[in-house]
């Protein structure tokens, strides 16, 4: 059992794409953050990133990996809980030379697991960030209650309007990406960007992202506040998941909050299921 880490995204990508491919759904923010850093560079989410994949025997296949992208925390893939365990210890050991380590993220059996090795190892106390849950589309269908409007790709004449949402979502969720302007720029570029307009205005917004291993994830949703309650959330991610359904997308996911049941029942209602439970923990000095 043994766990390789690098700073080498050729490698980690080398060694692990081929696992994160074959479980698309589990592991797709690695495929998606991996994905950036090839395209916009290594420095795109901030500091140096780190990696590592997992095998249960030094010649047996891949079977768990993280990365992070400082100042980000760790994310682990897909894994056995014994490999975040492992993975715990191994970061402790590793020291700050190598990563700092604040928080992590992940399926919630492997982040606990996770936890109690770090917490043994380092004497840090964890707390709960914010649990999420990943959902699945299945058959696609209608907003129960649909709202007056359309669907319409945001344009490089929205880009104020988008990277001004942008950032009162990220202050919602309490989340600092480091260059908002330039995120919107590569989104709306690559038609990642859905607008629902009522009466010829935006009134609500959902991001996808590109298609990788077939899978393409809905996220950010966002409405201001003085467009909220009137199903315009539902809509945007309704005609954003056809959209990438269009585009080839085989599966097409997005995380909620689960401490938001309206969310979790408006994704439900246009076929959403869910897939499993994202913990996220903050880890702090005894």
């Amino acid at each position: 059992m043994t766990w390789t880490l690098t700073t080498s995204l050729d490698a980690f990508r080398a060694e692990a794409g081929a696992f994160l491919a074959a479980h698309p759904a589990e592991n797709t923010v690695l495929l998606t953050i991996s994905h950036r850093l090839a395209e916009a560079g290594l420095d795109v989410f901030g500091g140096p990133p780190v990696f590592g994949w997992w095998r249960a025997a030094p010649d047996g296949p891949v079977e768990g990996a993280f990365l992070q992208t400082p100042p980000f925390d760790p994310r682990l893939s897909r894994m056995p809980e014994r490999a975040a365990a492992e993975l715990a210890v191994e970061l402790a050991a590793a020291g700050s030379g190598f990563t700092e380590v604040a928080g992590v993220s992940g399926a919630t059996g492997a982040v606990r697991a996770f936890s109690g090795a770090w917490t043994a190892a380092t004497g840090t106390t964890p707390s709960v960030r914010v649990q999420e849950r990943l959902y699945r589309l299945g058959r696609l269908t209608d907003p129960p209650r649909p709202p007056a409007g359309r669907h319409r790709l945001a344009a490089p004449a929205d880009r104020e309007l988008v990277v001004r949402w942008y950032r009162d979502f990220l202050a919602e969720v309490e989340v600092v990406l480091p260059d908002v302007p330039r995120a919107v720029d590569e989104k709306i570029a690559a038609g990642g960007v859905h607008l629902w307009e009522d009466g010829g205005r935006p009134v609500a917004l959902a991001g996808t992202s590109p298609i990788i291993a077939g899978m393409s994830r809905v996220g950010p949703v966002y409405t201001p506040a003085e467009h909220r309650r009137r199903g315009y959330a539902g809509a945007v991610t309704a005609a954003a998941s056809a959209h990438a359904l269009t585009e080839g997308a085989e599966e097409v996911l997005l995380y909620t909050d689960v401490a938001n049941p309206t969310s979790n029942s408006v994704y439900r209602q246009i076929g959403y299921r869910p897939v499993e439970d994202i913990l996220v923990l903050d880890f702090a000095p005894a």
